[in-house]
Formats: C-alpha cells, sequence, structure tokens
C-alpha cells in the first residue's frame, strides 16, 4: 500500500501504522518503506509520516541520513506544520554529523513568521545541547531571542530551554521579566509551570526577604511591648527616646516588580491543573509575605478531592508547610480527616498533617479522631496513629497525662501489634517523667509473658533496667523470667536483658549476681557475635576481678548516666530545604538537575535592569494618533477596541501595550517611561472630549483624597500600586473594621455618661421585670448562680451591689493592672471579667476597661487600634472616648471571642498621640457560662463523657474549706459555673458551656469527711479541663 502511486491508500497505510505505534507495537521494519513517501505531496500523509519518523528516527539514524535533503526541503514548506515536523524529525536524528545542519535550521526557524514553528525551535536547543555541549553560545543567542517573543504560544517552550542550556544566566530574563510575568496566565498549563518554577529562582536572587523584615519588625514591637517595665525605671525620657528611635529604622517596602509577580500568579491558584495550582502554591510559601502566604490554603485543599496520586504530592508539600506555618490549615483541620477508602499511604500522610496542626486548641478534636483511628483494621495505619497521640503528648504538656492514660489502656487490647506500638511510645513519653508513673511500669512488666513483639519486649526490659530503682522487687523477677527464655529470644531482645543484668547486679547484686552470671555466660556461646561481643564486655565492666582496668570502677556512671528524654519529631521538619513541588522534596534526596533555591540576597540589586529602552515604541504612538485623527467618532470607546486593533495588526504595538501594563501594573517603571507614557495618553485625551478628562481628574483626586482621611505615612506610598495592594490580608481585615466603625463609633458618649454604664441601661421594662423575684421565694441563697447575680445586679435601682453574703460572687478576679500609669504617661488601665453576656455577640467574653488619668493634660481618642490576634480570636471593640480630664475616670465594655482558649488576646491602646502594646489573658474559669440542670441530666450526660474527656484528682480539704458556703464560694470564684442539686450532704456539682463551642463542663467535687476528696471534671476539651482541675484544686487548698 505505501508503494502504490494512490494517495488515498497511503494514507490508510500510514493511520494503521500511527495506530500499531500507539497500541505499543513495534513498527520499525517499516521505517525503509515509510521513509520513501517523505516527499510526498499530499499533506496529510506527510503529516503521518513526520510522526512515525519521529519516532524511529533515533533508532534508524542510517535511514534517516538519507533523508536528510528531503527534510531540510520540508523547512522551506509554506504549511507551518510541515515545517515544524521537518524540525522535529531533524532534531531527533542524534547524529553529530548534522549539528551543523541543525543549528542552521533551528535559527531560521526561530525567526519564523509562524509562533508555532517557533516553539518547535525553542524544543529542539535542548535536544541539539545534549548531542553538542560546544554550541552553546549560539544557542544562547537564539534563546535570547526567542525570550524576546511575545506570544504566548513560544513563552513556556523558550523557558524551558533557557532552564535547560543555561540557567544561570539570569541577565536574559532581567528585560523580559513583566512580559513573563503578564503573559503567564494566557500561557499553556505546562508552560505556566515551567515559568513559575524559573521566576520562583529569579526572584529569590532579584528581591529583598519579605518574611525577614517582618521579624525584624516583629521583634521591635515586642522589645517595645515587654520593656516598658524596664522602662518605668529610667523615666519618661527614655521612653521617649526608645520610641523615636523605632520609626527610624528603615521600613520594608516590597519591590514593585516582587508585587506583580504574586498578582500576577494569584489567579493561577484557581487553575483545572493541579501542576499549576502546585507551582503557585511553592512559589508564594517560598517568596510571599506572611500575612498573604495563607491564600494558597484553600487552594491546596482543593486538591485533597482529586486522585490519590495527586493527593499523595500534595499531602506531602502540605506537610512540610505545616511545620512552619501551621495557622495557615488550622481553619481546613476537618479536610484532613482521613475515609475509610483512603490508601495506606494518604492515611498516613493525613494522620501526619492532623499531628501538625494540633494545638491548645483543637486538640481535644484530633483525639477524638485518634481514638476512632485506632479501631482501624489496617495494622500499619493503627501503629503511625499511636504515634502520632506520643507526639501530641510531647508537643502539648498539658494532655501528656491524658494521652498516657489512653495508650496504657490500649495495653489491654487484643491485637498484639497495637499493644506493641502502645509500649514502645509509652517508653517514651516515661522517659520525660519517670518518677511519677511507677504503677504504669509494674503494669508494663506484667506484659512480659504476653507481649510477643520483640520492639515491645525491648522497650519493657530498658524501662525496668533503667529504672529499677522504682520497681526494686519486680525488677529481679522479669530477669529471673527472661534468663528462662534467653535462648528463644530475638537480638534486639538478648541485647536488652545483657542490659538489664547488668544494672541490676549494680545495683541489687545480693539477689541477682547469679543471675547475672547465667544469662551473661548464656550470651558467651550465642550465635550473633554482636551479644557475644557485648556479653564479655559487659563481663568486664561490672565484675571487678584483680586485672580490671579503671573502666570497671565508673561502671555505675556508665550504665546508670541520666539519658535525655527522646524528642518526637515529624519526619518532614528538614525537608523545607528542598524546593517545594519538587521531585528531589517527594523523594527527600537530591535527583538528577535539581537546582537549588537561592538564598535571599542582603541588600536588593539593581531594579534598573529590568526597564525596557523605550525609543522603538514612541513611532507606534504617533501611528495611533493619525489613527484617532481618521476615527474621532470612536475616540469614546477606545478603552475597548483600540488595544485589540493595535494588537492584531501591528507587533510593534504590541510591545506598546506590554510595557503599558507592566509599568501600570508594577508601578516600578523608570521616571522616564511614566513621563512619556502620560504625555502619550495626555495628547490622545485632548483629542478625545473635554468631559471625560475632568471626570477622570475628579475621580484621580478622590483617589488621592481617601489614603489622606485614613492617616497614611507618605504621599509617595499613596501614588504606588504597591503600597496601596500590600497584602491580601490586611486588605481584608480593613474592610472587616470599616463594617464594624459605623456600628462602633457612632456610639460616642461624654465622659461623663460612661462612669455609670448599668444605669444609663435600665429602662421602664427593667423596672417591671424586677418586681415578680422580689415576691418569689428564693431557695438557700448560697446556691444562688453568677450569673443571675449578674442580672439582679444589673436591674437594681441604686448603685450598690447586692449583699455578697448572700450571693456567689459576681466577677471571680478582682480588677487586674492593664497598663500602669507610669508606663502609660498618666494613663492607668484596669479590667475585670464581669461574668455578664456580652450585647454584641453571646460568645465573647464581656471585659470591663477602667480608665483613670492621672496627668497634668486631658488625653484625647481612646480607641482599640489594629489587633494582632491568633486564629480563632476576635475583639469587639468599645467607642471612642473622645476625651478624658485630668483626674477623670471613665469604664468602657469590650467583647473578647478566645476561642475556648487561655491564649492571650494583644492589641494597642491608642491615644492621639501614643500606642501601647496592651495583653488580656484570661483564667480559664471565665471562658464559661453557667448552665443549670437536675441531677438525673447531669448524670446522663457525665456518663457521656467518661474516659479520655474525664479528669480525676484527690485533695486534702483543709478546715476551713468544710463548710458549704465556702466550698460553693470558692469553686463559683474560680469557675463560672452553676451549682445543680445534689442528694448527698458532702457532694458538691456544677455545670457550665464554653461560650465559643457551647462543650459541656462538669464539675464534682466529693469532700469525703474522712480522707481525701476526690475532685472530678468531665469535658469534651480536655485542655480546659485539666487547666480547670489545677486552678479548683489551688482555690480549695489555700
Amino acid at each position: 500500500m505505501l508503494d502504490t502511486n494512490k494517495d488515498s491508500l497511503k494514507l490508510e497505510a500510514m493511520k494503521r501504522i500511527v495506530a500499531m505505534i500507539a497500541r505499543g507495537k513495534n513498527a520499525s521494519d517499516l521505517f525503509p518503506a515509510v521513509v520513501k513517501n517523505v516527499a510526498c505531496k499530499n499533506i496529510e500523509v506527510k503529516k503521518l509520516v513526520y510522526v512515525y519518523l519521529v519516532r524511529y528516527a533515533e533508532e534508524q539514524q542510517d535511514l534517516a541520513l538519507l533523508s536528510i535533503s528531503t527534510f531540510q526541503r520540508g523547512l522551506k514548506d509554506p504549511n507551518q506544520l510541515i515545517r515544524a515536523s521537518a524540525l522535529r524529525v531533524l532534531s531527533s536524528i542524534r547524529v553529530p554529523i548534522i549539528v551543523p545542519i541543525m543549528m542552521l535550521a533551528i535559527k531560521e526557524a526561530a525567526s519564523d513568521m509562524s509562533p508555532y514553528v517557533r516553539k518547535t525551535a525553542a524544543h529542539a536547543i535542548p535536544k541539539l545541547y545534549s548531542l553538542d555541549s560546544d554550541q552553546k553560545d549560539q544557542l544562547i543567542e537564539v534563546i535570547e531571542k526567542l525570550l524576546a517573543d511575545k506570544t504566548t504560544l513560544v513563552a513556556g517552550s523558550v523557558v524551558m530551554a533557557f532552564e535547560e542550556v543555561c540557567p544561570e544566566r539570569i541577565d536574559l530574563i532581567h528585560k523580559n521579566y513583566r512580559k513573563l510575568c503578564n503573559l503567564l496566565i494566557d500561557v499553556e498549563e505546562w508552560g505556566q509551570v515551567v515559568i513559575i518554577s524559573m521566576l520562583t529562582r529569579y526572584a529569590r536572587t532579584q528581591f529583598l526577604s519579605p518574611t525577614q523584615n517582618e521579624s525584624l519588625l516583629e521583634e521591635n514591637a515586642e522589645k517595645a511591648f515587654y520593656g516598658s517595665e524596664e522602662d518605668e525605671a529610667k523615666g519618661a525620657g527614655s521612653e521617649e527616646t526608645a520610641a523615636a528611635a523605632l520609626p527610624a529604622r528603615k521600613p520594608y517596602v516590597m519591590d514593585p516588580d516582587h508585587r506583580l509577580l504574586l498578582r500576577n500568579t494569584k489567579p493561577l491558584l484557581q487553575s483545572r491543573s493541579a501542576a499549576v495550582v502546585m507551582a503557585v502554591a511553592q512559589l508564594y510559601f517560598h517568596l510571599a509575605p506572611k500575612a498573604e502566604v495563607g491564600v494558597i490554603a484553600k487552594a491546596l485543599v482543593r486538591l485533597l478531592r482529586s486522585h490519590s496520586e495527586v493527593q499523595y504530592v500534595v499531602l506531602q508539600n502540605v506537610a512540610t508547610m505545616s511545620i512552619k506555618r501551621r495557622g495557615m490549615f488550622e481553619p481546613y483541620l476537618k479536610s484532613f480527616y482521613i475515609r475509610s477508602t483512603d490508601p495506606t499511604q494518604i492515611k498516613i500522610l493525613k494522620l501526619e498533617v492532623l499531628t501538625n496542626l494540633a494545638n491548645e486548641t483543637n486538640i481535644p478534636t484530633v483525639l477524638r479522631e485518634f481514638q476512632t483511628y485506632i479501631r482501624s483494621m489496617d495494622k500499619d495505619f493503627v501503629a503511625a496513629t499511636i504515634q502520632a497521640i506520643g507526639r501530641c503528648a510531647t508537643n502539648i504538656g498539658r494532655v501528656r497525662d491524658t494521652c498516657l492514660n489512653g495508650l496504657v489502656q490500649l495495653l489491654s487490647n487484643r491485637d498484639e501489634l497495637v499493644v506493641a506500638e502502645s509500649v514502645v511510645v509509652i517508653k517514651k513519653l516515661l522517659q520525660m517523667q519517670p518518677a511519677q508513673h511507677g504503677e504504669i511500669i509494674k503494669h508494663l512488666a506484667k506484659l512480659t509473658d504476653n507481649i510477643q513483639v520483640p520492639m515491645a519486649r525491648a522497650s519493657i526490659l530498658w524501662l525496668i533496667g533503667e529504672y529499677c530503682e522504682h520497681v526494686p522487687r519486680i525488677a529481679p523477677d522479669v530477669l529471673r523470667k527472661m534468663a528462662k527464655s534467653f535462648t528463644a529470644e530475638e537480638d534486639i531482645v538478648k541485647l536488652q536483658v545483657i542490659n538489664l543484668a547488668a544494672k541490676l547486679y549494680l545495683t541489687n547484686s545480693k539477689q541477682t549476681k547469679l543471675l547475672t552470671q547465667y544469662v551473661l555466660s548464656l550470651a558467651k556461646y550465642d550465635q550473633n557475635y554482636d551479644i557475644r561481643d557485648r556479653a564479655r564486655f559487659t563481663r568486664q565492666l561490672i565484675v571487678p576481678s584483680e586485672q580490671g582496668g579503671a573502666l570497671s570502677r565508673h561502671a555505675k556512671k556508665l550504665f546508670l548516666a541520666p539519658k535525655p528524654a527522646p524528642v518526637l519529631e515529624s519526619s518532614f521538619k528538614d525537608r523545607d530545604h528542598f524546593q517545594l513541588g519538587s521531585l528531589s522534596h517527594l523523594l527527600n534526596a537530591k535527583a538528577t538537575g535539581y537546582q537549588e533555591l537561592p538564598d535571599w540576597p542582603e541588600e536588593a540589586p539593581d531594579p534598573s535592569v529590568r526597564n525596557v529602552e523605550v525609543p522603538e515604541w514612541t513611532k507606534c504612538s504617533n501611528r495611533e494618533k493619525r489613527k484617532e485623527k481618521e476615527k474621532p467618532f470612536y475616540s469614546d470607546s477606545e478603552g475597548e477596541s483600540g488595544p485589540t486593533e493595535s494588537a492584531d495588526s501591528d507587533p510593534e504595538s504590541e510591545s506598546e501595550s506590554d510595557s503599558k501594563s507592566s509599568s501600570e501594573s508594577g508601578s516600578g517603571e523608570s521616571s522616564s517611561e511614566s513621563d512619556n507614557e502620560d504625555q502619550d495618553e495626555d495628547e490622545e485625551k485632548g483629542r478625545g472630549s473635554e468631559s471625560e478628562q475632568s471626570e477622570e481628574d475628579d475621580k484621580r483626586k478622590t483617589k488621592k483624597k481617601v489614603p489622606e482621611g485614613k492617616g497614611e505615612a507618605s504621599s509617595s506610598d499613596e501614588g504606588s500600586d504597591s503600597s496601596s495592594s500590600s497584602s491580601e490580608s490586611e486588605m481584608t481585615s480593613e474592610s472587616e473594621e470599616e463594617q464594624l466603625e459605623p456600628a462602633s463609633w457612632r456610639r460616642k458618649t461624654p465622659p461623663s455618661s460612661k462612669s455609670a454604664p448599668a444605669t444609663k441601661e435600665i429602662s421602664l421594662l427593667d423596672l417591671e421585670d424586677f418586681t415578680p423575684p422580689s415576691v418569689q421565694p428564693v431557695s438557700p441563697p448560697a446556691i444562688v448562680s453568677t450569673s443571675l447575680a449578674a442580672d439582679l445586679e444589673g436591674l437594681t435601682l441604686t448603685d450598690s451591689t447586692l449583699v455578697p453574703s448572700l450571693l456567689s460572687p459576681v466577677s471571680g478576679i478582682g480588677r487586674q493592672e492593664l497598663l500602669h500609669r507610669v508606663a502609660g504617661e498618666g494613663l492607668a488601665v484596669d479590667y475585670t471579667f464581669s461574668r455578664q453576656p456580652f450585647s454584641g455577640d453571646p460568645h465573647m467574653v464581656s471585659v470591663h476597661i477602667h480608665f483613670s488619668n492621672s496627668s497634668d493634660t486631658p488625653i484625647k481618642g481612646l480607641h482599640v487600634g489594629t489587633p494582632k490576634l491568633p486564629a480563632g480570636i476576635s475583639i469587639q471593640e468599645f467607642p471612642e472616648i473622645e476625651s478624658l480630664a485630668p483626674g477623670e475616670s471613665a469604664t468602657a465594655v469590650m467583647g473578647i471571642n478566645f476561642c475556648d482558649s487561655t491564649q492571650a488576646a494583644n492589641f494597642q491602646l491608642c491615644t492621639q498621640t501614643r500606642q501601647f502594646y496592651v495583653s488580656i489573658q484570661p483564667p480559664v474559669g471565665e471562658l464559661m457560662a453557667p448552665v443549670f440542670m437536675s441531677e438525673n441530666e447531669f448524670k446522663k450526660e457525665q456518663g457521656k463523657l467518661m474516659g479520655m474527656n474525664e479528669i480525676t484528682e484527690k485533695l486534702m480539704l483543709p478546715d476551713t474549706c468544710r463548710n458549704d458556703h465556702i466550698v460553693v464560694q470558692k469553686v463559683t470564684a474560680t469557675a463560672n459555673l452553676g451549682r445543680v442539686p445534689c442528694g448527698t450532704s458532702d457532694e458538691y456539682r456544677f455545670a457550665g458551656r464554653t461560650l465559643t463551642g457551647g462543650s459541656l463542663v462538669l464539675l464534682t467535687l466529693d469532700a469525703r469527711p474522712a480522707g481525701a476528696a476526690q475532685l472530678t471534671v468531665n469535658s469534651e476539651k480536655m485542655v480546659i479541663g485539666t487547666m480547670l482541675v489545677k486552678d479548683v484544686i489551688q482555690a480549695l487548698t489555700q
């Protein structure tokens, strides 16, 4: 069929051959018959012939060389597909003889009118370079020419060629940097990945690190905050000099080209290609300021809905990111929960991420998830879960005891692997505080008869040997049992038996001398030379002899030296030195061709190298002026039609539009460029309508007025796009503040009314509601809850509060100092937790702020500055206090949502002249509100919160604390809980819910007349439960 004269038969034959290749069959025997048809005039046949030749030209080089003249003719073909195919085949013939021909073909193709042929020329460059690296200089010239290409089709391919041939020649990128940034969104997906990777390395060499400067600014802020106490002694003069020194430090200003790159890559986070999203994510992680990196989290979580292969790569990168930037992924914690259908490697990676994201706020939720995972049938996954529980216990000290108790409960599991893994993790946790856990070591010693997994048996023996003084009776018996089964044990267990024998010989030689000699004798003739050597070494070290060396005198120090507790760290901790998204990062080993990510420069290189020379496109502006003269009627729609017409008609006008867009988006072009642009725009607009120009001028004026009203620093910063769009998060926070402003700032009241807010809120309805409680009988006055007391106090007609002897205290803690009058330059600020519901948001803790002015001058404009808060914590600001006269005091109410954690809320108290850094940290008892329930309801809810959700401690109550009234008073003063009725006289029950999460907190105190009392707290929030137990015990035992 290939030898026939009919094109239809040749076409049919070529289709069948290409189909054979697609199915993976070998069609190389047909090479001579196919090569003859290169000269065929039918374009369809010729295309398929070139497809075949690209596949087999490298294998059949001699036959392909015979047709090289035909390929050269194909380079001149009028059809762009034939020209590109001929070049592709030519570059596939890997014979050094034709290197000059290939070089000439690539140079011609680089100047071709068709962007498709230029793209093929870019693909051929790496092939020629790998064949003959001596051609590098000529190839760099071609790459430089192609980098100046303005079509999106060529951009990705030429950057790939640049990365293969001369990645060190960054000077070639300078002039094309802005063009590549602007073209990026229109390049095909493969090209986007390549360009983003190259621009990441480029930016690391040309711009300053935004993170380093942010950390310096944060350190300065912390020093200013924490240094206030020292400054009290030095006096007000030193404070003023310190305050003047801070602004003197040069602030970090992001390079406009750096901002251009971040702004133009951000839309690609919505790309359908997982590779593009991953490339943008690594760019933001390596280049963006801390405040902006968070935008990539949502895009990466979206990729977790993709195939398991994509999930695996994404989770590897998320695991690395979550170590350094944990707060970024905390809102998406539930997205990393494990499904039963996930493959094992995905489960283990999600487990790694969950462990990295665990903190004091979310640890109860994470541990509940882990409890579910332990029941899985996948044994590798269960082992990884137990290790994750151990890591959580190590990182978060407050749940260590809870995790340890949970792991001890797993020791009774039927599955031997679960028990073995638990033993290994318990051993690591016990090393941190062994003296407190003698009972657990005894329990582990009993398991030696049942556990057969070598690693677990070895861990138990090591623990007993290391802490043999805590179990002096059990340790010799364990050694006796192990001596019986010594010959049948695994090597790792035998080594630990020898260690146990040596340690017991040194501490309890009377009971264990003969056993030790027996074990050493058995080990002396063992098949494993490690065990034989260890036995000889140990015998010489511990058994004193006439020829014994100096080491035997120090045997006890050698064997029983204190060992540091092991640090349980993530396996991804050291992977961040590899570029995210790279193969090297995935393998955790340097792959062939990997290029290290450069370090940030100490000083920024000259940004003017990226400025493009202007003279070429000044001619274009004259052409556009001529077009405008011909078509004055369409000047109004110039913004829509003008650029598209010029882009289609004239390549030079393309360069103008590119440079304009790059200068506008970057806002960092040279002054000459911006002046030329302004002149051209003014001339164009002069030919249009004057009203249009005046409208635009008005818009510019209003734009300039807005930042002045907000009080920004300098006019130069107002003019630039980079300063106005500094970070996504800042913009969102500003917009949120603007939404809150009308509600809070309109309620400005004179200072005199601030001193008595409670009287201001009384209305006629309040007076009517107040009458029934006085008529109805009240059950024992000592049991009235704090919240009820607060409500009654708010409804009184007088300023005096209710009698404290009748009610439990309204606020648990008295006034606490927020700002000392010396540090505040005469402004003293205290705060109290009122325990009254906050009117703005029931999830917030109501905090009363008390201001007093002890200076000689009035303090004006008291308000809260922009707070820097941890994730989840929010603040409802108090209305601004316009003026506080000397000697006057005022009270304001603000709400803080602590997100059920005792993390401090840091914010700034601002006046018209100064800013003061302050911090409010709540006691755990102020994070809850009382709940009223019956005894049966209490018992029912308590039954649901058992196991790891229950914390029990014993305490000795002093004689002064045996009275009902005193016990209730002390408990309710410590925690905002409601009393639950109880049938027995010696038992006290209290209930409440956390303000943010609404989790139940149940407290039971069993105050027995004789012996120790028992305090039990049941709560889903284990951290809150643990802290509450400590606080209540401290209050009761004082």
